[in-house]
């Protein structure tokens, strides 16, 4: 498994999850599929947990001063419900099931935001109820499949936060996630020692790609890196629902 092309592979997958912890919109969703070239996606996705993690650190530094602390605290408890949910249910929920799930919501949501015609709703305030319901998704198919990002963003999206906002928010939710993630994921024995060693060396490439992240989020236009996100969810999205009819 560790020959060239898997190096090369681990490292663009790296690279991605540096970036989307440095806040581009969800990028770091695509390092599974890209190390999943070359490895089972169940693998690469225990391979990829410690490199998540670390990143984290970083991009928790970076956006020590941007995030929201109501959205936080609406979506994490929700998360972590959806987290041991996915848990309990790791031995019986069809993987496949909850891809394509995820792909029809978020591809939805994003092409009713890029077909939408007419002026622009106005912001929306965090609610707990949808946020509890969005939240405990987004930690459900994060754990499942690391696809929390398009649930998450439809609940934020609207809510529309400002840019570094919106980035720190992200961040620091997924952090924690991703944290509580680690000890079901060793259980059930998706993450061995010899991951965390291959994990190890990938952690250098990942963390110099958040600060490139954080750079390219401070100079993206508003307008533009919005858009971005819905692209980007979209595009994901579509890739869900192409992994879930295909089984790939």
């Amino acid at each position: 498994m560790e020959g060239t092309t898997f190096w090369i592979l681990a490292v663009v997958a790296a690279g991605l999850v540096g970036m989307g912890k440095g806040g581009l919109p969800v990028v770091g969703m695509l390092g599974v599929p890209v190390l999943a070239l070359v490895m089972h996606p169940v693998a690469a996705a225990g391979l990829l947990l410690p490199v998540y993690v670390v990143s984290d650190m970083f991009g928790l530094y970076a956006y020590r001063h941007a995030f929201d602390r109501r959205v936080l605290a609406i979506l994490a408890p929700a998360a972590t419900l959806g987290v041991a949910l996915g848990w309990a249910t790791a031995a019986f929920v069809p993987e496949r099931l909850v891809t394509g799930l995820i792909g029809v919501i978020g591809a939805s949501f994003a092409l009713r935001l890029l077909l939408r015609r007419g002026p622009e709703a106005p912001a929306r305030r965090a609610e707990v109820g949808p946020g509890i319901f969005w939240g405990t998704l987004t930690g459900f198919t994060s754990f499942v499949s690391h696809a929390g990002a398009p649930p998450y963003q439809v609940y934020v999206l609207p809510l529309k936060l400002e840019k570094a906002v919106f980035a720190g928010t992200s961040t620091v939710l997924f952090a924690y996630v991703n944290a509580i993630k680690l000890i079901p994921y060793w259980a059930l024995g998706t993450l061995t020692f010899r991951d965390l060693k291959i994990a190890a060396a990938l952690m250098v490439p990942a963390s110099l790609a958040v600060f490139a992240g954080v750079w390219l989020v401070r100079v993206l236009p508003e307008k533009l890196f919005f858009r971005l996100v819905t692209w980007a969810l979209l595009a994901v999205s579509l890739r869900l629902l192409w992994e879930a009819a295909t089984g790939s």
